[in-house]
């Protein structure tokens, strides 16, 4: 069974918690101030989330955002395509609309997968975290970090670490001063500590990205 979700989550709880575990995190979420990643959470279903995340992948946000409002344009009769609806439109389409050779295979594979049975938005709220990755990574184009951020957005889980993420290990580097870019198994040690709560940490790295060097 899942774990619970942001929705029940009281943030300050969460916080408190981390304030008290780890003073350089304490000052972070000093300077932050209230946490918001309530505010940022997706909607909509499973397959939705995922072409979202495919499309946005390894390109700026503005850019990103440009190729999903043509790719959507593909699609006028509705708010988003259906699975049949993506398999059946000429690559040519998508590859005008601005989407990689690479996305168009990856968006193919993910809707041949929602017909063949990848799980629901429901089923894989009944599925602990390790499990709804190794589901969603069978995906061409869904790689782990993928996964972890629909757990995180989507699904609401609280306690996700994406040790692996740049800006999560760029931020680590910055607020404990560290030399170098930490490892992945670094961050994922660090983070024993911030357990069961380190979506929320992860969160306040995130921003702590965002503020002037001290």
């Amino acid at each position: 069974m899942a774990t619970q979700g942001f929705v029940h989550l009281d943030y300050k709880t969460a916080t408190d918690a981390l304030k008290q575990a780890d003073a350089v995190l304490a000052t972070v979420i000093d300077q932050i101030g209230d946490c918001t990643l309530i505010q940022e959470q997706q909607t909509g279903d499973v397959f939705l989330s995922l072409c979202e995340s495919i499309i946005y992948q390894q390109i700026s946000g503005k850019a990103a955002a440009s190729i999903y409002r043509r790719f959507l344009k593909l699609y006028p009769e509705r708010s988003f395509p259906t699975a049949e609806a993506i398999l059946n439109t000429d690559d040519d389409m998508l590859r005008k609309a601005g989407l990689s050779r690479a996305k168009v295979v990856y968006l193919k594979d993910l809707a041949q997968k929602v017909l063949e049975g990848l799980p629901t938005l429901d089923e894989l709220k009944e599925m602990d975290d390790e499990a709804v990755v190794q589901h969603l990574t069978q995906v061409k184009g869904i790689g782990r970090w993928t996964a972890q951020r629909l757990l995180i957005f989507r699904l609401h889980r609280w306690d996700v670490l994406p040790a692996d993420d740049l800006g999560v290990r760029a931020a680590v580097r910055r607020a404990y001063r560290l030399a170098d870019l930490p490892e992945k198994k670094a961050v994922e040690q660090m983070g024993q500590t911030w357990k069961p709560y380190r979506t929320i940490a992860v969160w306040y790295l995130w921003r702590s990205l965002e503020l002037l060097p001290s």
